[in-house]
């Protein structure tokens, strides 16, 4: 698997100069599985960068949206291979009784917050809820399972051969809990990161700035490190950026992560911050014989 960071910030973009090194837009991640078959986790500013990455070739694209907070949807409506008729898109995602995918995500793609409709898409787009057991795209075993945040929330695990992507933006695993003494078969996400070989996990708030937001939906550092500690994924990026975290500021929520992290025993450099447009290469020693959905 190939991974590139196209959005690394949560909320709300964060543009300007203090936020060029971490990025400022929201999240989305690109993965290309072992076949070159293409995915997206998460649809927020990033995926416009993505989409013009990607420029006017055919392409058949699964974007998988953990959930429809703003930020995790607000670039579907300038994602330019959207606007192609060659362009194929599965949109999958969580079910809710209020309404199906489609209708929700139509409420952001609809006037008065958009000038177009889902209707009035040119490409060939479909809307699938996540299911509840395990599905193939390509050569990747896909495995959704809800997880703590405000709202139906999904996290990620992708098995591509023998190498596993794990993630998780938006997590607050730690809820009304101290997860270094909680029974592993109570951690929210903790099935979908376990012995993951990279794993992607909200990092929005350090441990000072936690308790005033004790219930929004996210993890203070220290549950950061625990989780990915007790899962056991060999390696950790730190996502969804706080927008008021300027880059000095994630320089030094760093240097305490790394910190933190060998006063656990973690191995030295198997943590960082993620950064917009980083790349990492995952091999597949094994691919597994799985047909395209």
């Amino acid at each position: 698997m190939r991974i590139k960071l196209w959005g690394t910030r949560g909320s709300i973009p964060a543009p300007g100069p203090e936020t060029i090194r971490y990025g400022g837009n929201t999240s989305c991640i690109g993965v290309t599985l072992s076949d070159g078959s293409l995915l997206a986790l998460d649809a927020g500013s990033g995926i416009r960068s993505l989409g013009l990455a990607l420029g006017e070739e055919p392409a058949r694209l699964h974007i998988l949206l953990t959930h429809l907070h703003l930020d995790h949807i607000q670039g579907l409506a300038f994602f330019a291979p959207a606007f192609l008729p060659q362009t194929e898109i599965v949109i999958w995602g969580p079910a809710s009784p209020e309404a199906a995918l489609r209708d929700r995500i139509a409420r952001y793609i609809s006037a008065p917050l958009s000038p177009v409709e889902v209707r009035e898409l040119p490409c060939d787009v479909s809307f699938r809820h996540c299911p509840e057991t395990d599905w193939e795209i390509g050569p990747a075993r896909i495995r959704a399972a809800s997880v703590s945040h405000r709202g139906p929330t999904l996290g990620f695990r992708i098995d591509d051969g023998d190498s596993s992507l794990t993630y998780i933006p938006d997590h607050e695993p730690a809820l009304g809990a101290d997860l270094g003494r909680l029974e592993e078969d109570w951690i929210s996400g903790f099935s979908l990161a376990r012995d993951t070989s990279l794993l992607i996990h909200d990092g929005q708030y350090s441990d000072a700035e936690y308790p005033k937001h004790v219930g929004w939906g996210h993890s203070a550092l220290r549950d950061s490190l625990t989780f990915a500690h007790r899962t056991g994924a060999e390696r950790t990026i730190l996502f969804h950026h706080d927008p008021l975290h300027s880059d000095d500021f994630l320089d030094g929520l760093g240097a305490e992560a790394r910190r933190d992290w060998a006063a656990l025993g973690g191995k030295e450099g198997a943590i960082e911050l993620g950064a917009e447009r980083g790349e990492y290469e995952l091999p597949v020693r094994a691919p597994s014989p799985i047909a395209t959905v």
